[in-house]
């Protein structure tokens, strides 16, 4: 049966696969739900054959970050939303808002700091790390992604963690992402989030990231639950391959309105937040959309369409780190850059 499920997977076309990612990271959602739920039996795991793995968001606001986008001192001042952004209809239990991960809620790329773990946990070779280190230097000479390289740096990234038991992987992300988003959070776009938490709004994180990363995150900023790139799994361990595929651009609209189905919401009274024109599926799927620390594209495209632009970034962009990777899962982005660094450092210690 398993064999025969893999092999339909596999002749899907790419719309069948988009909307499978999409239905696997709302299930995924909701089992995360119900595990957090009072009373749930948290050792009871889902189907591991399309849910990547128990764990939930548990509702606790974290303290609010500071402008450095640390946490903030006891009893500070938290920050305020953006003047002129649309007021959330308390308790409306049909409304919700949606947030991107990547350079709109979290400074950088959640894949980024997950391969710097992974990288120091001897995670990867470094024969791992000089071709993703090629595969980057290619697209930042040529300015687009290479079909060829997303998927390597796909099939790499899982042949990595397949057979890994997922607990290990979990509690790896929780030591990772505990510092990370103390200093990370960018205040502005957190204030968004507070203020359809104060409203009574479900908010929900959105990303292309493993969703184990993506419900640690969401979590840790007192949100409602999660939205990732669910891998397949068996008997507690990754089996490699991905439930469906990325949960990126087209993947993340499919998975909204999944989402929306299974809890009733309705999308023209719900909110989106992202940076990206990757996104722009989902933007246009809700009410109220917003664009954060936009591209170039999706700014062009906001401009045009009449979106709100919010943009938290002073002095120059923020940069763009590991964009083949995010697209492919990414998670060796963290190892290249590592690389590097280390070189340098070795480099300035010697000169």
């Amino acid at each position: 049966m398993a064999a025969l499920r893999r092999l339909t997977q596999a002749r899907r076309s790419p719309t069948e696969r988009t909307a499978l990612a999409g239905e696997a990271a709302a299930q995924a959602a909701e089992a995360d739900l119900l595990a957090a739920a009072p009373g749930a039996d948290t050792a009871q795991a889902p189907d591991r054959t399309t849910v990547a793995g128990p764990g939930a968001a548990d509702g606790t606001p974290e303290p609010e970050p500071a402008a450095d986008g640390g946490p903030a001192p006891k009893g500070a001042k938290q920050p305020k939303a953006p003047a002129e952004d649309h007021t959330p209809t308390p308790d409306d239990p049909r409304a919700a808002a949606f947030f991107d991960c990547d350079n709109t809620i979290l400074r950088g790329a959640a894949i980024f700091y997950l391969g710097i773990g992974l990288y120091r946990r001897r995670f990867f070779t470094r024969r791992d790390v000089a071709r993703f280190a090629w595969q980057q230097a290619w697209f930042r000479l040529h300015g687009s992604e290479d079909p060829a390289h997303i998927a390597d740096a796909q099939d790499t990234a899982l042949g990595l963690v397949a057979g890994k038991r997922t607990a290990d992987l979990e509690a790896i992300c929780e030591e990772i992402f505990e510092e990370v988003i103390a200093r990370k959070i960018w205040p502005g776009t957190r204030a968004l989030v507070q203020m359809h938490l104060d409203a009574g709004q479900r908010t929900w994180l959105v990303t292309a990231a493993p969703q184990e990363v993506a419900r640690i995150i969401a979590r840790q900023l007192g949100m409602t639950g999660a939205l990732g790139t669910v891998s397949e799994t068996a008997d507690g361990a990754y089996t490699g391959r991905l439930v469906g595929g990325l949960l990126h651009g087209p993947a993340k609209a499919a998975a909204v309105q999944a989402l929306a189905r299974r809890e009733q919401l309705d999308l023209s009274r719900c909110a989106a937040f992202s940076d990206s024109a990757n996104d722009i599926p989902m933007l246009a799927l809700v009410g109220h959309p917003y664009v954060i620390n936009p591209d170039a594209a999706l700014r062009r495209h906001a401009r045009a369409m009449g979106w709100r632009v919010r943009d938290f970034r002073t002095g120059r962009k923020a940069a763009r780190i590991g964009l083949p990777a995010a697209a492919g899962l990414g998670v060796l982005a963290g190892a290249a850059a590592a690389a590097v660094t280390v070189r340098r450092r070795q480099r300035a210690a010697c000169s």
